[in-house]
């Protein structure tokens, strides 16, 4: 399951997964997600594994918006696994 964390301005929304338990090591997956404006079925989407930083894909994001997200990683990875472990972000 993937939980909603926060929305960009230009339409980006990222998500995370629950805590999962893989090879001894509680990882979060982080996925960004961006409509292409001329194809309603279509993203650009990225997705990162925390703890290790490690992006599994990349497609239709720029080399400087990678950049972002990785900084954006670093400073939120601690609330990705606050959140993970509860059942994501409570909105009310």
């Amino acid at each position: 399951m993937m939980y909603p964390y926060i929305t960009f301005g230009d339409g980006t929304e990222v998500t995370h997964s629950q805590i999962i338990e893989e090879e001894g090591e509680r990882r979060v997956y982080v996925h960004f997600e961006r409509p292409i404006e001329d194809d309603v079925r279509a993203f650009d989407e990225a997705e990162c594994v925390l703890p290790n930083y490690e992006w599994k894909k990349s497609i239709g994001f720029s080399t400087d918006e990678m950049k972002l997200f990785e900084r954006f990683m670093q400073e939120n990875a601690h609330l990705f696994y606050k959140y993970a472990a509860c059942g994501g972000l409570s909105i009310a």
